[in-house]
């Protein structure tokens, strides 16, 4: 190609016009950028993406919430930008979350009129109630809205004075680690003995019987009684066995408890040894158990059964495998369902019982449905069980439901897969034996074979 001046103008124009381009395509780029939004997540288990319970759960929360993040500017400590990136995946769910930073170095008075504490602190206020949140995660922020969205906190009465499970205690039979799990979320828990206090309060929104070891008195029956006419919701866990003077209740709620204890041979196929274990996969269709995917497991449990006569809209939500049945003997040696004397499934587990409430008192009651639930077990909760498959989510939204919050939803905690490295002993052994062996003896070799080549030279 010969090279003249109207060539050299050509390219000159052409590099002039390719340079133009490429502004307008670095601009236009430029442009996009700053007005459109695009995040890929491509962890496992999509632990920096919200959740779909706690993305639910802000479609529910109308108005604005405001949250005030005292954190110091520092690069060394990027405080501020952990705060953001939490609070940027709620702030597209739902845009009038309104994010504030307040530097504690520069505005001391105010800080400590606050009470913060802590670096990194935060004030997150809903409708003129207001919490302290210092550990920020998604777990946390979640059960922060939700408590604040609690117009005032559920409380749950443990009756007490019979051997029941304790609402607070350490011990395996103990609903300790449960009732902790709920205080997070908003839901408080006590204890009331009849006895010394023979009144029921008011503002319980669930009386809660927890496997009874010593027979009621006849006038804390009547104390029951009076509860529930006077449309009180109630929570039965009970255990196989005795009544301990509870009869006159199951009579009034049109039940009875079948004899022996629920055998189901699909623990056996799951590795399970203990036959008394019942496991429960599938659900019945409740508000309850609405999308709920996770097995539940009930030690010890024993069946329901509801009398048609009775007053109450009786609705079983959890059920045994039709191979399941109750027995009546020993559980020892070989088990095997005996016709006439055993129970055959599926066996009743948990069961609903609603009518319209007759109290006169509305203010003191979410709706004019009450709700009772009995369940067959008490162990699923305990602090023994409640680490299995979905027990806690379960008890979580059998006491929503009781309460009447059927819109709260459990928020598990979202784990990662791989922050964790599970090695048997054998591989530990091979990699300490590489690591402080082979190594060496490798460098050592890889030096002698360069030192004798070099000699050879």
């Amino acid at each position: 190609m010969e090279i003249n001046r109207k060539t050299l103008l050509q390219l000159r124009i052409q590099n002039i016009i390719f340079l133009v381009l490429f502004l307008c395509v670095i601009g236009l780029l430029a442009w996009l950028s700053k007005t459109y939004n695009y995040q890929a997540d491509w962890t496992a288990t999509q632990r920096n993406t919200l959740s779909k319970a706690s993305s639910k759960l802000l479609e529910r929360i109308p108005g604005q919430i405001k949250i005030t993040a005292f954190a110091s500017e520092s690069d060394l400590l990027p405080v501020r930008k952990k705060i953001k990136d939490i609070v940027n995946r709620y702030q597209r769910h739902k845009d009038d979350i309104e994010l504030h930073f307040i530097n504690p170095e520069t505005e001391p008075e105010l800080t400590r009129s606050q009470g913060i504490t802590i670096d990194g602190e935060l004030i997150v206020e809903y409708q003129s109630r207001s919490e302290h949140v210092k550990n920020l995660n998604e777990e946390v922020l979640t059960n922060t809205l939700q408590r604040l969205m609690r117009s005032s906190e559920q409380k749950i009465v443990f009756i007490s004075g019979h051997g029941e499970r304790k609402p607070d205690g350490q011990a395996n039979h103990d609903y300790g680690q449960f009732m902790h799990h709920l205080s997070s979320k908003g839901i408080k828990a006590s204890s009331l003995s009849l006895n010394d206090t023979p009144e029921i309060p008011a503002d319980t929104a669930v009386l809660v019987i927890a496997g009874p070891q010593v027979k009621y008195l006849q006038g804390e029956i009547e104390l029951i009684q009076t509860y529930i006419d006077n449309g009180g919701n109630l929570l039965w866990l009970h255990d196989p066995g005795e009544l301990y003077g509870l009869e006159s209740i199951a009579i009034k709620l049109g039940i009875n408890f079948t004899s022996g204890i629920i055998v189901d041979p699909t623990t056996q196929v799951l590795g399970i040894a203990d036959p008394s274990f019942a496991l429960i996969t599938q659900y019945r269709t409740h508000p309850i158990s609405k999308d709920f995917s996770l097995m539940t497991i009930y030690p010890r449990a024993v069946g329901i059964e509801y009398t048609e006569n009775s007053d109450w809209d009786a609705a079983p939500f959890l059920q045994t495998v039709a191979r399941s049945w109750s027995e009546t003997a020993p559980l020892e040696g070989v088990i095997d369902f005996n016709p006439g004397e055993d129970t055959e499934g599926p066996l009743t587990i948990g069961l609903t019982l609603t009518k319209k409430s007759s109290a006169s008192d509305t203010e003191t009651k979410n709706t004019a449905e009450q709700r009772i639930i009995v369940m067959g077990d008490g162990d699923f909760l305990s602090n023994a069980y409640l680490g299995n498959q979905g027990n806690q989510d379960m008890g979580y939204n059998i006491l929503n439901w009781l309460s009447h919050d059927d819109e709260f939803i459990s928020i598990p905690s979202s784990t990662a897969p791989d922050t964790e490295l599970i090695l048997d002993e054998i591989t530990w052994s091979i990699i300490g034996l590489l690591i402080l062996i082979g190594f060496p003896v490798i460098l050592l070799g890889s030096g002698i074979t360069i030192w004798i080549k070099r000699r050879k030279r």
